[in-house]
């Protein structure tokens, strides 16, 4: 991240992270309590109803016995990094510098380990605070190849997560996200084709494309995250570790013939 006593100057140390000048001198202000318990509705209900905009997200809360306004609603949903997910006309041209790929995954079988990962990004809430989760996915095992929490949406916990998981793992042929900023940035996209990896992103506002990385959200945040109040972001790296090692070669899956993560990346492998 930016450091104010490197040689090199800031403004260019903001220049390469492709970051805004103006946000090394932000001081953030404090979540509120009542805010945080909001956030945290939010996330539960976005999970089930990943369709719901603003005006209908205030409406659940309100009938939860919650009184909040559709404009505080949207401001907590941006806070979180969501948004309603559906079909949508495109209105705006992205930065030429953030190139849209097309989605390669259209009546592809896949088959093997290693062909198609995916990624995407998740809050994380926490007893005083919040945070950001992203994991690295092999689709065809299902398996959780590399995580990272980071306390802010900055691309570069995103990147380091693919770096290490390449590295790990090797290549895939192909790796699809959303249309996220994390995931169009120079920099992420730059990591993969230096890889010989093909993008492949989701269409704007195409939610099924993404059904396929909600699954394993719905699983951490119903089966670890809501049944604990992590303290810390340390905490919270703890626990999460506990559970994805559980999840990769522990946890069966019906999609899988009951079978682990881990047994069906590792066999499939080998046999190849």
């Amino acid at each position: 991240m930016i450091d104010k006593e490197h040689d090199l100057p800031v403004t260019k140390q903001c220049e390469i992270l492709e970051l805004s000048r103006s946000t090394v001198y932000y001081k953030p202000v404090p979540v509120s309590e009542r805010d945080l318990m909001l956030m945290r509705f939010i996330d539960e209900i976005h999970l089930k109803r990943p369709y719901y905009g603003s005006r209908r997200m205030a409406g659940e809360l309100g009938a939860l016995g919650h009184d909040i306004g559709r404009k505080h609603t949207a401001t907590l949903m941006r806070r979180m990094g969501i948004e309603a997910l559906y079909r949508k006309p495109r209105l705006s041209i992205p930065d030429k510098e953030h190139e849209i790929y097309p989605y390669l995954l259209k009546g592809l079988v896949i088959d093997r380990p290693n062909q198609v990962w995916a990624t995407d990004i998740t809050y994380i809430p926490m007893k005083r605070g919040f945070g950001y989760l992203v994991a690295v996915i092999d689709w065809y095992s299902r398996k959780v190849l590399l995580w990272r929490l980071s306390n802010s949406l900055h691309p570069s916990f995103c990147v380091e997560a693919l770096e290490e998981a390449l590295e790990k793992y090797g290549s895939p042929d192909i790796f699809n996200t959303d249309q996220g900023s994390q995931f169009t940035s120079n920099t992420f996209i730059n990591v993969l084709l230096a890889n010989n990896v093909k993008p492949s992103m989701d269409g704007k506002g195409r939610w099924v494309d993404n059904v396929f990385v909600e699954r394993p959200w719905r699983s951490v945040k119903y089966e670890e995250v809501y049944l604990r109040a992590y303290e810390t972001m340390t905490d919270a790296r703890k626990h999460l570790k506990s559970y994805f090692e559980f999840y990769n070669s522990e946890r069966r899956h019906q999609s899988l013939d009951n079978q682990t993560p881990d047994i069906v990346y590792s066999a499939k492998k080998k046999a190849a």
